[in-house]
This record gives structure tokens, sequence and C-alpha cells, in this order.
């Protein structure tokens, strides 16, 4: 039986997935994306162990108030760094008929074993992936995050093949990841995929400062505004969000 570091709970999320959600933030990051607003997550070991079935025990208590349309979302830090303890919850959590989600950078994915047949196993038990593309660009996702977008875009591709259902999301980020010209890139990629039914653009904000703050440790965006309303608009409109705003999400039956 494999244990998770959970982070910290959202009893009641309305962002991270249809419906209402119970949302785990699970310990533990690789990336160091210069916007990140949770730097208290990225320590692995750093929150509350728990078993799958002491946090599935728990997230059933909120059962009600899902109704037909609500869930589980793992969240994080990044989720998929934890494979086995994410893998043996939603398992439980499927066998109770709750609809599962995962919101990812994807960071960790590669087809080299045994991660890969893990993945797949995991994908068996997973009903939506959120998945957070920080920027299109490999260099300039090296920039802002540490690390490169490789292995990101071919998970992307992937769930792509084996039609698992995907919303994408992308942080604006003013001078980081606003250029119309990475917008239109990103465009054309998700054009490729046929598994996407949502496309969200989430502004930058500044809500997290007082976090690097409390731990000592330097925020490198300090002097950046969020953007304007009118850079917001254009985002959507390169990137198309209206139209997957149309799209009848249906939740699994039970």
């Amino acid at each position: 039986m494999a244990a998770g570091y959970i982070h910290s709970i959202e009893t009641f999320g309305l962002v991270d997935g249809p419906g209402i959600r119970f949302i785990a933030f699970m310990s533990g990051c690789t990336l160091r994306c210069s916007f990140c607003h949770n730097p208290d997550t990225w320590a692995m070991k750093n929150g509350e162990i728990y078993t799958p079935e002491q946090l599935l025990k728990r997230a059933l208590r909120c059962k009600p108030y899902w109704r037909d349309s609500g869930g589980i979302t793992v969240s994080g830090g990044e989720p998929l760094l934890q494979i086995d303890f994410l893998t043996e919850f939603f398992a439980l959590a499927k066998a109770k008929g709750v609809h599962t989600a995962i919101d990812t950078a994807g960071q960790p994915f590669t087809r080299e074993e045994p991660f890969f047949s893990k993945f797949n196993t995991l994908m068996d038990y997973t009903d939506l992936i959120l998945l957070d593309i920080k920027h299109i660009d490999n260099d300039e996702h090296i920039k802002i995050t540490g690390a490169p977008n490789t292995n990101i875009l071919d998970m992307t591709k992937y769930l792509s093949e084996i039609k698992k259902p995907v919303w994408i999301r992308h942080v604006l980020v003013p001078g980081q990841s606003d250029n119309d010209i990475y917008l239109k890139k990103l465009h054309d990629f998700i054009e490729t995929l046929n598994n996407v039914e949502r496309v969200e653009v989430l502004p930058y904000h500044t809500l997290g400062v007082s976090k690097y703050e409390k731990l000592g440790l330097d925020y490198k965006l300090k002097d950046t505004l969020p953007p304007t309303d009118e850079r917001i608009e254009n985002a959507n409109r390169i990137l198309e969000t209206a139209k997957y705003k149309s799209k009848d999400i249906r939740i699994p039956q039970k």
C-alpha cells in the first residue's frame, strides 16, 4: 500500500474540473516556474501522510455536494511524482463511482519503464486531465520553469492518441507567455489534438508573493503586473477558447 504526502485539501472546489470538487494538493514538484503561486508545495515530504483509503474516506464526506457533476481532483505540486499512491487512490474512487481528474504540468512523463506502464494503469482510473502547458516553445519553457517541454508535449500527444479527455490550461504572464507568436503556435498545436474539451487562459496574479517571503525565497516577477483585460481577451481570441465552452461536457455515468 502506497502512502501519499498531501500538502492541503479543498473540500468545495469550483474551478478545477466539472462541478463541485474535492481537491487534494499533493506535495512535491521539480519545476521551478517563475510565476508559481504555491512554492510551499515544492518539497516532496512537506505535508500530511495519507493512505489511499484515508484520503478517499475524507473525500466521500463531501459526496452529497457533488451530485451528478462533481468529483475528486488531485492537484499539486505535481501529482504524477506520487503515481503509485495516485493510482491506488483513483482505483478506490472509481470503485465508488467517483469522477476523477488530475491537475498536472506533465513534467514527470516519459515513455520509459517503469513509469510508462504505471501511467497507463493510472489512465484506466482517470476520467479527465487538466494539463497546464506553461509555454509552447522549448527554449522559453526552460527559461521560465527550469526544464524542457519536449516530454510534456509528448504526453499531450499521447493523451490524444488514447483519447483521454483533456482541459488545456495556459497561464498568461506578461513578458513571458503572452507573446502573440507563441499563442498562435500553441493554438496550432492544440488544433492537432482530438481530445480537448476545454482551453482555459489563466491570468497571472501575485497572490503567492507572501509565501516566497515566508520561505525566504526570491520572487523573480516582483515587478511584473497581471495582464490587462485587453491582453486576456487577446489570448482567448487567439486560442479560440469560446468554441470549447459550447461543447457539452458529460460526466461518465456511475
